[in-house]
Formats: C-alpha cells, structure tokens, sequence
C-alpha cells in the first residue's frame, strides 16, 4: 500500500457502525469501502456457501437466510453495518441463539496485503474473541466467505418479525446512536450496571443516556463526540465506584 510505505496514517472504515469520530476529524487517509459490495453464492447441496465483499449491508446477508428460512437470519436481524466490520468486530447479539456471533458462520477471509496480493485465510486460523477477532492482519479484509448448513426451518421468519418487535422495544433504535456501548462484563449485563448506577436519562450536550437502554448513548440534535465520550467516562467511573466493575468499550475511537 503506497500510503504505508509513505509514512501516511490510513484508517478503513465500512459503514462506520461501533465507531466514534474525533470532533478534530481523522488524520491522515481514510478507506471507504461501503462501495465494495456483492455476493457470489457457491454450488453446494448440502451447505449455504457464498462470498461475500466487505462493504456488503449484513441486511443483504439477512435476506440470503431469511429467503432460505435458515437460522442465522435471526442474529443478523439485530446486527447493523457491513460484513467485513461484522468480521473485525465479531459482531453478535445477547440473546441466547444458534448461531450468536460471526465466528459461527464464516468459513474463511479474503485479506489484502500490503504488498498488494490477496490471501484466503480459514476461520480456524483466525483467534475470536468476544467482540473481536484477529489473525488477519496487516492488511485489509476484502471479502468473507459464509458457510451454513441447508437445513430451513418454518419458524424463521415469524422468529425474525417477534425479535425485531422485541429490540424496537428495547433499544433506542428510532435515535441515532454508536450502537451498544460498552461490552458485557462476565455474567453481568452493562446497561443492567449502567442502570443500577442512577445513570439513565443523564445528558451532555445534544448526547443522553438512552431512558430505555442505558447501553446506548443516543444522538438527541447536535451532540458532538466529545459529548458521547464525556457520558462513557460517566459510566466507567461510576460503575467502577459503585459495583468494581471496569466497564470496556465497545466503541471504536478515531482521531
């Protein structure tokens, strides 16, 4: 990559889901890859096979299992963003389902080197963890290769419609937001923390603590990211003085 070999910072972003911006903006170069979009099913009798690009909508994917009635569909309803970032990130939901997070459903990853070749790497060369994953670096993920077994099931779709009903009715989805911020804490639940702290409803600037999950920090008009930053130092601090527990991010910062 020529901004690498020229000293110039470079920064990719997808769809820029669990990311935080800097008020001053990023330095250097950014990589857009919302653009880098397609889906390439694969024969395959027994399996769900298919590649898709990085910058693909995880709703195109949804659609794909939906289509088939096959379970993933019932995670990816409750994932925004692009397929790649969903990879990066691990991405996942709390309910207890199968499957719960992408390391269940990626087969390999495409990933482009800095000196310019592609190289497929499997899903069990890469190291998941809970909301991340790593093994592919350096380099920029490209395409990621999906696999499920054929196996439809009638109650995927009325399952789909009753879980988007539940999390309308959870989480602050009608404000803009980063999405949920802080990662669960082993056998606790963040928002449950944040809540029990008295920190529900608390404000900074145009940003609030969502009243009706206080995972999410919403956008109420104007709020700057200085604003969103203040209310997660809020929730670290008091959850830490409250209850010892050290609250991570799930946010991604950029400056």
């Amino acid at each position: 990559m020529k901004a690498e070999q020229m000293g110039i910072p470079f920064q990719v972003l997808g769809g820029g889901t669990n990311v935080l911006i800097s008020d001053l903006g990023i330095k250097g170069l950014v990589i857009s890859l919302k653009k880098l979009t397609g889906i390439e099913v694969l024969k395959n009798d027994e399996f769900l096979n298919f590649w898709c690009f990085a910058g693909t909508p995880k709703s195109e994917v949804l659609r794909l299992f939906l289509k088939q009635k096959l379970q993933p569909a019932k995670m990816l309803a409750g994932l925004p963003g692009q397929v790649g970032g969903g990879v990066v990130m691990n991405a996942g939901v709390s309910e207890n389902l199968t499957p719960r997070e992408f390391s269940e459903i990626v087969e390999a990853v495409e990933v482009l080197r800095p000196d310019g070749h592609l190289e497929e790497i499997s899903s069990k060369e890469l190291k998941w963890a809970y909301r991340h994953c790593e093994g592919w670096h350096p380099g920029v993920i490209t395409r990621v290769k999906i696999l499920w077994p054929r196996t439809p099931d009638e109650n995927v779709i009325p399952e789909v419609k009753a879980l988007n009903l539940l999390r309308l009715k959870k989480q602050p989805l009608e404000w803009p937001s980063c999405g949920s911020v802080f990662r669960n804490p082993p056998l606790e639940s963040a928002g449950n923390l944040i809540e029990r702290a008295g920190l529900k409803g608390r404000s900074c600037g145009g940003a609030q603590i969502s009243e009706k999950h206080a995972n999410f920090i919403i956008n109420r008009g104007q709020a700057k990211s200085s604003d969103i930053e203040s209310l997660m130092q809020l929730c670290i601090r008091e959850v830490k003085r409250q209850f010892s527990v050290d609250l991570k991010s799930e946010v991604v910062f950029l400056k």
